[in-house]
């Protein structure tokens, strides 16, 4: 993926870290994250969305192996994925909410629209 933000982490922790919050965020229907991991997090929720939309097995262990529950694997194709049967893209939404208390860091809440 060109262009891709590298937050400040080595590859394996940063991969760690989307995966980690696009399971949170198909778990939930929101997060709250800085701005620049959200731009990064989007996009990939968005991509398991499409994937649920599929309805395959190869499809299923495709977003198997990016989820870190199973889970929620199963909530996106049983009930996330079916929600947006009649949507091309635009999933998801970035809403700013302002800077954090301790370091200032400008803030973002993720949500699946």
């Amino acid at each position: 993926m060109p262009g891709t933000r590298k937050l400040g982490r080595p590859t394996d922790a940063r991969m760690a870290m989307l995966r980690q919050q696009v399971t949170a965020l198909l778990e939930n229907g929101r997060i709250e994250t800085t701005v620049t991991r959200a731009k990064e997090v989007g996009p990939l929720a968005e991509k398991m969305i499409t994937l649920g939309k599929k309805k395959t097995l190869a499809s299923y262990r495709q977003a198997l192996s990016f989820i870190t529950k199973e889970d929620v694997a199963k909530k996106l194709f049983d009930e996330i994925a079916p929600k947006y049967a009649d949507r091309n893209g635009g999933y998801t939404r970035i809403t700013r909410i302002g800077p954090r208390r301790g370091d200032a860091a400008e803030m973002a809440v993720v949500e699946l629209v």
